[in-house]
Protein backbone atom coordinates (compact mmCIF):
# COMPACT_ATOMS: atom_id res chain seq x y z
CA UNK A 1 0.00 0.00 0.00
CA UNK A 2 1.55 3.48 -1.06
CA UNK A 3 1.51 6.65 1.01
CA UNK A 4 -0.84 8.05 -1.61
CA UNK A 5 -2.98 5.25 -0.65
CA UNK A 6 -2.76 6.02 3.30
CA UNK A 7 -3.33 9.56 2.89
CA UNK A 8 -6.87 8.90 0.31
CA UNK A 9 -7.86 6.69 3.59
CA UNK A 10 -11.49 7.70 4.60
CA UNK A 11 -14.56 7.45 6.33
CA UNK A 12 -15.96 3.93 8.24
CA UNK A 13 -12.84 2.21 7.10
CA UNK A 14 -10.77 4.18 8.52
CA UNK A 15 -12.50 4.87 11.57
CA UNK A 16 -12.17 0.97 12.59
CA UNK A 17 -8.62 0.99 11.68
CA UNK A 18 -7.99 3.84 14.23
CA UNK A 19 -10.03 1.73 16.57
CA UNK A 20 -8.04 -1.52 16.17
CA UNK A 21 -4.87 0.30 16.26
CA UNK A 22 -3.07 -1.11 19.80
CA UNK A 23 -0.42 0.93 21.64
CA UNK A 24 1.64 -1.63 20.78
CA UNK A 25 1.61 -0.04 17.33
CA UNK A 26 2.34 2.95 18.06
CA UNK A 27 5.53 1.42 20.37
CA UNK A 28 6.47 0.14 16.85
CA UNK A 29 6.50 3.65 15.02
CA UNK A 30 8.98 4.31 17.22
CA UNK A 31 11.69 2.11 16.18
CA UNK A 32 12.71 1.29 20.12
CA UNK A 33 15.60 -1.00 18.55
CA UNK A 34 16.87 2.68 16.93
CA UNK A 35 15.57 4.41 20.08
CA UNK A 36 17.35 2.22 22.86
CA UNK A 37 20.93 3.05 20.73
CA UNK A 38 20.12 6.22 20.73
CA UNK A 39 18.97 6.47 24.47
CA UNK A 40 22.14 4.42 25.37
CA UNK A 41 24.19 6.88 23.92
CA UNK A 42 22.82 9.73 24.62
CA UNK A 43 23.09 8.52 28.97
CA UNK A 44 26.95 8.08 27.80
CA UNK A 45 27.20 11.93 26.82
CA UNK A 46 25.06 12.83 30.14
CA UNK A 47 27.55 10.31 31.99
CA UNK A 48 30.85 11.66 30.94
CA UNK A 49 29.81 15.53 30.94
CA UNK A 50 31.54 17.50 33.94
CA UNK A 51 29.51 18.53 36.30
CA UNK A 52 26.33 17.40 37.89
CA UNK A 53 22.26 17.45 36.52
CA UNK A 54 19.36 15.89 39.25
CA UNK A 55 18.71 12.41 38.75
CA UNK A 56 15.01 13.50 38.25
CA UNK A 57 16.24 16.49 35.45
CA UNK A 58 18.63 13.92 34.09
CA UNK A 59 15.86 11.12 33.74
CA UNK A 60 13.46 13.53 31.94
CA UNK A 61 16.48 14.44 29.88
CA UNK A 62 17.30 10.73 28.77
CA UNK A 63 12.90 10.64 28.22
CA UNK A 64 13.07 13.33 26.09
CA UNK A 65 16.02 12.31 23.80
CA UNK A 66 14.15 8.78 23.80
CA UNK A 67 10.66 10.63 22.61
CA UNK A 68 12.60 12.75 20.22
CA UNK A 69 14.16 9.47 18.79
CA UNK A 70 10.56 7.33 18.59
CA UNK A 71 9.14 10.80 16.97
CA UNK A 72 11.78 10.71 14.47
CA UNK A 73 11.24 7.10 13.55
CA UNK A 74 7.08 7.53 13.56
CA UNK A 75 7.71 10.33 10.52
CA UNK A 76 10.65 8.04 8.60
CA UNK A 77 8.13 4.97 8.68
CA UNK A 78 5.17 7.23 7.25
CA UNK A 79 6.94 8.85 4.64
CA UNK A 80 8.91 5.81 3.50
CA UNK A 81 5.49 3.51 3.74
CA UNK A 82 5.23 3.12 0.16
CA UNK A 83 8.94 1.40 0.22
CA UNK A 84 8.43 -0.21 3.37
CA UNK A 85 5.56 -2.51 1.97
CA UNK A 86 7.75 -3.48 -1.22
CA UNK A 87 10.93 -4.31 0.84
CA UNK A 88 10.91 -7.92 3.12
CA UNK A 89 12.57 -6.09 5.94
CA UNK A 90 10.12 -3.55 6.73
CA UNK A 91 6.73 -4.61 4.98
CA UNK A 92 5.63 -5.74 8.67
CA UNK A 93 5.45 -2.41 9.78
CA UNK A 94 2.42 -0.78 11.34
CA UNK A 95 1.52 1.18 8.12
CA UNK A 96 2.56 -1.25 4.75
CA UNK A 97 0.93 -4.08 7.90
CA UNK A 98 -2.38 -1.70 7.90
CA UNK A 99 -2.49 -1.56 11.45
CA UNK A 100 -2.20 2.50 11.27
CA UNK A 101 -3.10 4.49 8.71
CA UNK A 102 -0.26 6.92 7.49
CA UNK A 103 -1.78 9.93 8.22
CA UNK A 104 -2.57 9.20 12.20
CA UNK A 105 1.42 8.05 12.22
CA UNK A 106 2.60 11.52 11.01
CA UNK A 107 0.20 13.36 13.82
CA UNK A 108 2.16 11.18 16.13
CA UNK A 109 5.49 11.75 14.95
CA UNK A 110 4.24 15.60 14.97
CA UNK A 111 3.21 15.83 18.48
CA UNK A 112 6.29 13.51 20.01
CA UNK A 113 8.65 15.66 18.20
CA UNK A 114 7.04 19.18 19.59
CA UNK A 115 6.51 17.44 23.05
CA UNK A 116 10.05 16.53 23.65
CA UNK A 117 11.76 19.56 22.03
CA UNK A 118 9.62 21.79 24.43
CA UNK A 119 9.58 19.50 27.38
CA UNK A 120 13.72 19.21 26.92
CA UNK A 121 14.03 23.35 26.66
CA UNK A 122 11.58 24.14 29.97
CA UNK A 123 13.34 21.46 32.23
CA UNK A 124 16.57 21.13 31.09
CA UNK A 125 17.99 23.83 28.37
CA UNK A 126 16.88 25.44 25.46
CA UNK A 127 20.22 24.25 23.75
CA UNK A 128 20.16 20.22 24.19
CA UNK A 129 16.17 21.53 23.12
CA UNK A 130 17.84 22.89 20.26
CA UNK A 131 19.98 19.88 19.41
CA UNK A 132 17.48 17.71 19.75
CA UNK A 133 15.04 19.77 17.61
CA UNK A 134 18.01 19.60 14.84
CA UNK A 135 18.57 15.70 15.41
CA UNK A 136 14.52 14.88 14.25
CA UNK A 137 14.40 17.50 11.43
CA UNK A 138 17.85 16.41 10.04
CA UNK A 139 16.21 12.62 10.34
CA UNK A 140 13.24 12.74 9.21
CA UNK A 141 13.93 15.73 6.80
CA UNK A 142 17.28 15.96 5.75
CA UNK A 143 18.13 12.33 5.73
CA UNK A 144 14.74 10.46 4.94
CA UNK A 145 12.79 12.73 2.74
CA UNK A 146 16.06 13.89 0.72
CA UNK A 147 19.01 11.93 1.09
CA UNK A 148 17.75 8.64 0.98
CA UNK A 149 16.24 8.60 -2.07
CA UNK A 150 19.08 10.95 -4.09
CA UNK A 151 22.27 9.46 -3.46
CA UNK A 152 24.41 6.50 -2.66
CA UNK A 153 26.43 8.56 0.16
CA UNK A 154 22.93 9.11 2.15
CA UNK A 155 24.04 6.60 5.14
CA UNK A 156 26.98 8.83 5.31
CA UNK A 157 25.63 12.33 5.77
CA UNK A 158 22.27 11.04 7.19
CA UNK A 159 24.28 9.23 9.66
CA UNK A 160 25.03 12.70 11.63
CA UNK A 161 21.25 12.13 13.09
CA UNK A 162 22.17 8.82 14.86
CA UNK A 163 25.46 10.70 16.34
CA UNK A 164 23.83 13.44 17.93
CA UNK A 165 22.39 12.26 20.59
CA UNK A 166 25.48 11.91 23.05
CA UNK A 167 26.55 15.60 22.33
CA UNK A 168 22.64 15.83 23.38
CA UNK A 169 23.20 14.54 26.57
CA UNK A 170 26.77 16.23 27.13
CA UNK A 171 24.46 19.96 26.44
CA UNK A 172 21.88 18.73 28.94
CA UNK A 173 24.45 18.47 31.93
CA UNK A 174 27.09 21.39 30.66
CA UNK A 175 24.07 23.75 28.88
CA UNK A 176 27.43 23.65 26.06
CA UNK A 177 29.57 21.72 23.58
CA UNK A 178 33.25 21.04 23.73
CA UNK A 179 35.98 18.68 22.09
CA UNK A 180 34.64 15.72 24.02
CA UNK A 181 31.14 15.43 23.22
CA UNK A 182 32.48 15.73 19.48
CA UNK A 183 34.59 13.34 19.77
CA UNK A 184 31.76 11.21 21.41
CA UNK A 185 29.28 12.46 18.05
CA UNK A 186 32.37 11.48 15.80
CA UNK A 187 32.37 7.77 17.10
CA UNK A 188 28.99 6.60 16.32
CA UNK A 189 28.96 9.23 12.70
CA UNK A 190 32.15 7.16 11.78
CA UNK A 191 31.00 3.71 13.26
CA UNK A 192 27.50 4.38 10.95
CA UNK A 193 28.64 3.57 6.88
CA UNK A 194 30.68 0.27 7.79
CA UNK A 195 27.72 -0.73 9.84
CA UNK A 196 24.81 0.08 7.92
CA UNK A 197 26.36 -0.75 4.50
CA UNK A 198 26.66 -4.50 5.64
CA UNK A 199 23.36 -4.60 5.96
CA UNK A 200 22.90 -3.04 2.49
CA UNK A 201 25.00 -5.66 0.93
CA UNK A 202 22.89 -8.80 2.35
CA UNK A 203 19.51 -6.15 1.76
CA UNK A 204 20.07 -5.28 -1.62
CA UNK A 205 17.39 -6.77 -3.63
CA UNK A 206 15.29 -4.75 -1.30
CA UNK A 207 16.84 -1.76 -1.95
CA UNK A 208 17.61 -2.34 -5.69
CA UNK A 209 13.07 -3.20 -5.94
CA UNK A 210 12.56 -0.17 -4.09
CA UNK A 211 14.88 2.23 -6.00
CA UNK A 212 16.36 3.31 -3.28
CA UNK A 213 20.52 3.95 -4.33
CA UNK A 214 22.62 2.69 -1.58
CA UNK A 215 26.26 1.82 -2.28
CA UNK A 216 26.13 -1.72 -3.36
CA UNK A 217 23.23 -1.62 -5.77
CA UNK A 218 24.69 2.18 -7.57
CA UNK A 219 28.52 1.61 -7.41
CA UNK A 220 28.40 -2.26 -6.61
CA UNK A 221 29.85 -4.76 -4.01
CA UNK A 222 33.64 -4.45 -4.69
CA UNK A 223 33.43 -0.45 -4.26
CA UNK A 224 31.43 -0.97 -1.23
CA UNK A 225 33.96 -3.01 0.32
CA UNK A 226 36.89 -0.94 0.03
CA UNK A 227 34.50 1.73 1.61
CA UNK A 228 33.17 -0.77 4.66
CA UNK A 229 37.40 -1.40 5.40
CA UNK A 230 37.81 2.75 5.37
CA UNK A 231 35.22 3.13 7.47
CA UNK A 232 35.89 -0.02 10.05
CA UNK A 233 39.66 1.90 9.96
CA UNK A 234 38.48 5.06 10.76
CA UNK A 235 36.05 3.66 13.46
CA UNK A 236 39.13 1.94 15.21
CA UNK A 237 40.74 5.41 15.59
CA UNK A 238 38.58 7.48 17.03
CA UNK A 239 37.89 4.71 19.42
CA UNK A 240 40.99 5.40 20.94
CA UNK A 241 41.11 9.27 20.49
CA UNK A 242 39.10 9.90 24.29
CA UNK A 243 42.36 8.15 25.40
CA UNK A 244 44.95 10.30 23.26
CA UNK A 245 43.13 13.64 24.00
CA UNK A 246 42.95 12.71 28.46
CA UNK A 247 39.20 12.20 29.25
CA UNK A 248 39.97 8.85 29.18
CA UNK A 249 42.51 6.10 30.52
CA UNK A 250 44.82 3.80 29.21
CA UNK A 251 42.85 0.88 30.26
CA UNK A 252 39.73 2.20 27.82
CA UNK A 253 42.50 2.88 25.00
CA UNK A 254 43.62 -0.52 25.35
CA UNK A 255 39.72 -2.03 25.26
CA UNK A 256 38.90 0.34 22.58
CA UNK A 257 42.27 -0.82 20.60
CA UNK A 258 41.22 -4.59 20.71
CA UNK A 259 37.37 -3.60 19.59
CA UNK A 260 38.61 -1.61 16.55
CA UNK A 261 41.42 -4.25 15.34
CA UNK A 262 37.66 -6.82 15.62
CA UNK A 263 35.90 -4.37 13.98
CA UNK A 264 38.74 -4.32 11.20
CA UNK A 265 39.11 -8.08 10.95
CA UNK A 266 35.45 -8.33 10.30
CA UNK A 267 35.53 -6.00 7.66
CA UNK A 268 38.36 -7.22 5.81
CA UNK A 269 36.40 -10.82 6.22
CA UNK A 270 34.20 -8.74 4.11
CA UNK A 271 36.25 -7.25 2.05
CA UNK A 272 37.49 -11.12 1.19
CA UNK A 273 33.96 -12.36 0.54
CA UNK A 274 33.06 -12.95 -3.50
CA UNK A 275 30.50 -11.19 -5.41
CA UNK A 276 27.57 -12.28 -5.77
CA UNK A 277 27.93 -14.18 -2.75
CA UNK A 278 24.29 -15.23 -1.59
CA UNK A 279 24.82 -16.12 1.71
CA UNK A 280 26.76 -13.40 3.07
CA UNK A 281 27.95 -14.54 5.90
CA UNK A 282 30.81 -12.38 6.72
CA UNK A 283 28.41 -9.25 6.24
CA UNK A 284 26.23 -10.79 8.64
CA UNK A 285 28.37 -10.81 11.15
CA UNK A 286 30.29 -7.34 10.57
CA UNK A 287 26.63 -6.29 11.17
CA UNK A 288 26.09 -7.80 14.32
CA UNK A 289 29.81 -7.24 15.54
CA UNK A 290 29.47 -3.40 14.92
CA UNK A 291 26.33 -3.31 17.05
CA UNK A 292 28.16 -4.89 19.59
CA UNK A 293 31.13 -2.87 19.29
CA UNK A 294 28.91 0.50 19.76
CA UNK A 295 27.22 -0.51 22.67
CA UNK A 296 30.96 -1.90 24.65
CA UNK A 297 32.51 1.37 23.53
CA UNK A 298 30.05 3.26 25.09
CA UNK A 299 29.83 1.24 27.67
CA UNK A 300 33.62 1.03 28.40
CA UNK A 301 33.73 5.37 28.25
CA UNK A 302 30.91 5.25 30.83
CA UNK A 303 32.44 2.73 32.86
CA UNK A 304 36.48 4.07 33.30
CA UNK A 305 34.23 7.52 34.07
CA UNK A 306 32.76 6.33 37.02
CA UNK A 307 35.84 4.60 37.88
CA UNK A 308 37.64 7.42 37.45
CA UNK A 309 35.47 10.16 39.26
CA UNK A 310 35.01 7.02 42.27
CA UNK A 311 38.50 7.48 42.29
CA UNK A 312 39.13 10.82 42.99
CA UNK A 313 35.96 11.34 45.45
CA UNK A 314 37.45 8.70 48.23
CA UNK A 315 40.74 9.97 48.26
CA UNK A 316 42.73 8.19 45.61
CA UNK A 317 44.06 11.89 44.44
CA UNK A 318 45.67 12.43 47.83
Amino acid sequence: MSVIDHHEANGPEAAVRLSEASARDFFALLKPRVMSLVVFTGLAGMVMAPGHIHPFIGFIAILCIAVGAGASGALNMWYDADIDAVMTRTASRPIPAGKIRAEEALAFGLTLSAFSVCILGIVVNWLSAGLLAFTIFFYAVVYTMWLKRSTPQNIVIGGAAGAFPPMIGWACVTNGVAIESIVLFLITFLWTPAHFWALALFKMRDYGAVGVPMLPNVSGEATTKNQIVIYAVLTAIIGVVPTTLGFSSVVYGAFAALLGLGFIWYSIGVWRMPDGDEKMAPAKKLFAFSILYLFAIFSALMIDHLIATLWLTTGGAA
